[in-house]
This record gives structure tokens, C-alpha cells and sequence, in this order.
């Protein structure tokens, strides 16, 4: 029974007792008339006083007044109950976008039309979407097109795209399958808008498990190669869980664990550091037994710095049989496919761009420029770029400065500081609340130039990056794809330019092919160092690693 039938109950209750109240004070007083009217004489009868009559009738008017307000109030609350009603009636076509602790009305567009096979067909092709799925039991699914064709557990997430033009291809592609429950491997370029391809179907299946309620277990667990990238999903995330009322919390090290631990209480997802998190799971301060749904993202990434141990370790702590598991990564290696056949059930590949082999290549968006120079006539060449660069380009431009260790990021900011420019630097050496200044500053545009490491090449959304200069070229060719890919990200243009050395001879021939394959210009000088490529070597081991899954199966031999 609803809240409103049981008030008019309650209201129809009371309009009974008080006519029972009346007609039970006038049968007192027709009963004292007649008695008083066949009293014999000698016989004792009782004296109906004017007082007590009166007594008898103020109870009585009590009782009717105290009813007919029980009855008001009763009336009162069924009206608002009634609009109540009506307001959330009138939500299904307005919604409330709450944002910076202000709040507006947006008005949701109305639902479109299902696209038609055609439509799906060229919008496939367009955006290079490929679906490799060996169950084809996912093969009905078509991507969402348009925001508005989403479908989740509640509408409170949808106000949230209200700022995106269209879902981006892996979103489009991924949604459909990640919200049917499906484990899936999205392989895409950086700065595809992989966050949310797999943020939203997280959000959406904590908020389905818990019913709208409270927990205090964790039910979703994502974890990213670096501290920057996990505080970077930990913002998106919270914007979306906020809605539903859901806690997202950050680990990751190279902070106090006292203050992170004192975070955990009521999280329902956590984003972590494969580090951190396996600390806080052998000391009991966190249980995934109960995460249902597991993402690694930038997976490729995680296996090259060696985290591979972890990542199982990880696994193995959660609920197992009924987890949903999503694997994101730029790249398709044997590596990332023998790790995937281990702890996924027949996931679909969802593959964006032209690359179906899944090798690593550099955003064709991309203008890339080659300068073969002097070491010594570095600091010159840099000086003249961010001059020409800094005095042409747009107010919100930014330009990223990438260097291969600590110290020379260090003498490279202050070498530029000290040429008037106003200049923010990150890197292994810094606090990681220096940090997070640095890259704050750099993303609200109150510095342009940002001076960095390897360690913030890869995962990190840094908005408006048009120019990417690498001062050393990286010990890899991978590490100089992931670099260049901090620009020309969402589908806008940008430009990388690469000083290149005698000393970086050895990765000539991996350069000059990352260029071929995205069609961009060779230098001659380039060529002049040779093309041919050394064996990928291992970041920990070297040369010398090989990769246990290479091994065959030990001969069982059988005595008589």
C-alpha cells in the first residue's frame, strides 16, 4: 500500500470516530431522559446534573475537534504527497546538473530514432570500429550513436554528457557491451575517451548491485599504471558516482597511507596503483572480495613496468566467477593476449582505428618533425621554438617540454625560467603535492610551458597540449608514441618536434619506421644513422628476459 492510500485511510478512519462520538453522546443523554421520565417512586435515581451534561459534551466537542484536525492534517499530507508525485513526473523531462555547488535546469533532448542498419553500417566504417567476438553472442549490439540512446539504471547519469557533442568511437562501440555485462578489450589511441568508456558501465553496475544503497564493501576496482592517471580517473569517476550518491576513493604512493586509509570507509570504487593497492590488501585495510567489477587500464602499459605479479595478485582477491573484467590499452601484444586468456571469460575485442594487428603507432593527427642536431645546440633550438611558438599560438594554448631524467628536467626549467618565461615542471623528484600543482597550473592555463618526464608520457588528459617538443629523445620508440600523444588528442590536430642526436642512434631505424607507418616526413639525417631495428628488450630485465608463456610444456615422464 502506498504512503498516500494509507493517509486517506487514516483520514476516513477518523471522520467514522467522530460520528460514533456524536451518536454515542446522544444515545447518553435519550437513555438519562427516559430513566428520569419512569422512576417509581422510593426507588433511587440517578441525578443527571446540568454539570454532568455539560462535562459529557466538552469531551465530546474535544474529541470531535481533536478528530477533525487528525483528519486535516491527513488531508494535508495526501495534497503533497499528490505533488510530490507530479514533480517527479516532471523529472523525466527535466534534470538537474549539479556543478560547482550551483545547480541548473537542462533540458534532456528527446529520445531519437533507432538508426537504421545503413546508418550503423556507415558510421562503423567511419569511425573504424571493429568487433572481433569468438562467442558472436554480442553480435546484435549496435554502438550508441547518440547520448540519448543510453540506457542505465538511472537517469541522473545522462546530464552529465550534456557538455559532449557525441560519444567518441570507443564509447560508442563499448557501451553496449560493458552495460549487457560482457568482459571486453578495448584497444584505442590515447586520448580516445577511454576513461568514460568504461567510468559510465562502472558507475552504472555498482549503482545496479547496491539497489541505490549505501555500502560499505567495494564493488568496483580500477587500476592504472601511474598516481597522476589514477587521480585522473578518480575525478572523472566522482563527477559521474556524485549523482548516484556513490563514494569513489584514490590510492596510490608516495603518500601518507594513514590519510589515504582513513578514506576507505563507505567506498564503493577504488581507483588505484597496483603498489599501493596490494599493500593496503596484505594488511587488510582494504577487501575486494565483493568487486564485481574489475578494469586494468593501460595494460600494456603496466606490463612493461613489470607489474605483471600484481595484476594477478589482484585478480585473485576478487569475487572470481562473478566479476566483470575490462582490460583498455593503446597497444595488442602476445603478452597482453596470453594475460587476457588467463582471467577473462570470452571477452569481444573492440578495436578503434586502422590498425587491426594492435602494434603500437602514432596518432596520424599528428604533424611530426625530426631536427637531427648537436647536443650542444640544444638549448639554442629550444630557446627559438618557444619563442616563435609562445608569441603566435592561442592564449590557451599549451607546450609540453619532455626530458629523459630528473636532474636534466631540473636544469632544463630553470634554464628556461631564467629566460623570462614562466615555466612549471613535474618529475620523480618532486613532492606529489608539488606535482599535482604543477600539472593543475599547467591544465588551467596559469603556465603554458610544462617541463616533464617520462612520467607523465602516457594516460594523462592535459586539455589544449598543441605542442610536444621532446628535448632528449626516450630510451624507446614507444616511449616517444606515448609522448607525442599527449596533443592531438579527441580528435583535434597538434604538432610533436624531436631533437635527435648521435647518442640516439641505436632507436633511428624504430624512428624512422614509427614515422613511415603515420605517414610523416624522414629526414635525410635521420637516415644517414641507419634503419635497422634492435630487438625490444625488456625495462627490467634487458635483453636477456623471456617471457615464461614462450616456454613449452614440460614431457611428463611416466616410470614402469
Amino acid at each position: 500500500m502506498s504512503k498516500r492510500s494509507r493517509e486517506e485511510e487514516a483520514a476516513a478512519e477518523a471522520r467514522v470516530e467522530k460520528k460514533k462520538e456524536k451518536k454515542t453522546k446522544r444515545r447518553k443523554t435519550e437513555d438519562a431522559v427516559a430513566q428520569s421520565e419512569t422512576t417509581t417512586p422510593g426507588t433511587a435515581t440517578p441525578d443527571l446534573t446540568n454539570g454532568e451534561t455539560d462535562e459529557d459534551a466538552r469531551k465530546a466537542a474535544k474529541a470531535a475537534r481533536k478528530a477533525a484536525r487528525k483528519a486535516e492534517k491527513a488531508e494535508k499530507k495526501a495534497k503533497k504527497q499528490k505533488k510530490e508525485e507530479e514533480a517527479a513526473t516532471d523529472d523525466d523531462e527535466t534534470a538537474v546538473v549539479n556543478g560547482n555547488g550551483t545547480s541548473k535546469q537542462v533540458e534532456v533532448a528527446p529520445a531519437q530514432p533507432a538508426a537504421s542498419e545503413s546508418e550503423v553500417a556507415e558510421f562503423l566504417k567511419k569511425s573504424q570500429i571493429t568487433f572481433i567476438d569468438e562467442t558472436n553472442t554480442g553480435s546484435h549490439l549496435r554502438p550508441v550513436m547518440s547520448f540519448d540512446q543510453l540506457q542505465v539504471a538511472n537517469d541522473a547519469l545522462k546530464p552529465h554528457f550534456t557538455a559532449f557533442k557525441a560519444p567518441t568511437p570507443i564509447q560508442a562501440a563499448a557501451w553496449p557491451y560493458l552495460l549487457s555485462g560482457r568482459d571486453a578489450i578495448g584497444v584505442a589511441e590515447t586520448g580516445s575517451g577511454k576513461t568514460l568508456a568504461f567510468g559510465l558501465p562502472c558507475v552504472n553496475h555498482v549503482y545496479s548491485r547496491q539497489s541505490g544503497k549505501k555500502s560499505n564493501s567495494i564493488g568496483a576496482c580500477i587500476v592504472s599504471p601511474t598516481r597522476e592517471l589514477a587521480l585522473q580517473i578518480h575525478e572523472q569517476l566522482e563527477k559521474l558516482a556524485s549523482r548516484l550518491g556513490l563514494k569513489v576513493v584514490c590510492v596510490y604512493g608516495g603518500v601518507n597511507k594513514d590519510q589515504q586509509r582513513a578514506t576507505l570507509d563507505g567506498a564503493s570504487i577504488v581507483v588505484a596503483t597496483p603498489g599501493r593497492l596490494n599493500d593496503f590488501i596484505d594488511e587488510g585495510s582494504i577487501s575486494l572480495k565483493r568487486v564485481s567489477f574489475l578494469v586494468l587500464d593501460e595494460a600494456d602499459r603496466m606490463l612493461d613496468k613489470g607489474f605483471e605479479p600484481e595484476i594477478r595478485k589482484i585478480v585473485g582477491a576478487t569475487a572470481g566467477n562473478a566479476r566483470q573484467t575490462l582490460m583498455f590499452t593503446a597497444t595488442w601484444p602476445q603478452v597482453i593476449r596470453d594475460l587476457a586468456a588467463t582471467f577473462m571469460n570470452n571477452p569481444i575485442r573492440i578495436m578503434i582505428g586502422d590498425n587491426a594487428t594492435g602494434e603500437l603507432r602514432a596518432n596520424t593527427r599528428i604533424d611530426q618533425k625530426v631536427e637531427v642536431l648537436d647536443p650542444r645546440g640544444k638549448n639554442d633550438r629550444l630557446l627559438e621554438l618557444l619563442r616563435k611558438y609562445n608569441s603566435s599560438r592561442a592564449e590557451a594554448d599549451r607546450t609540453l617540454i619532455f626530458c629523459l631524467y630528473k636532474k636534466e628536467a631540473v636544469r632544463v626549467e630553470d634554464f628556461v625560467r631564467s629566460r623570462g618565461f614562466k615555466v612549471a615542471g613535474i618529475h620523480g623528484d618532486l613532492s606529489q603535492q608539488k606535482r599535482m600543482e604543477s600539472l593543475e597550473a599547467f591544465k588551467q592555463g596559469k603556465v603554458r610551458l610544462l617541463i616533464a618526464t617520462d612520467v607523465a608520457a602516457r594516460g594523462l588528459d592535459i586539455p589544449a597540449v598543441k605542442l610536444v617538443i621532446n628535448y632528449t629523445f626516450p630510451l624507446t620508440a614507444d616511449d616517444y608514441v606515448h609522448r607525442i600523444g599527449r596533443t592531438g588528442r579527441a580528435g583535434q590536430t597538434g604538432e610533436s618536434i624531436t631533437f635527435f642526436t648521435e647518442h640516439d642512434k641505436g632507436l633511428a631505424g624504430a624512428l624512422v619506421n614509427v614515422l613511415k607507418a603515420a605517414n610523416q616526413p624522414v629526414p635525410d639525417e635521420l637516415l644517414k644513422f641507419g634503419t635497422t631495428v634492435k630487438k625490444k628488450a625488456h625495462d627490467v630485465y634487458g635483453a636477456f628476459y623471456k617471457d615464461p608463456g614462450e616456454m613449452k610444456k614440460a614431457t611428463k615422464i611416466t616410470f614402469d
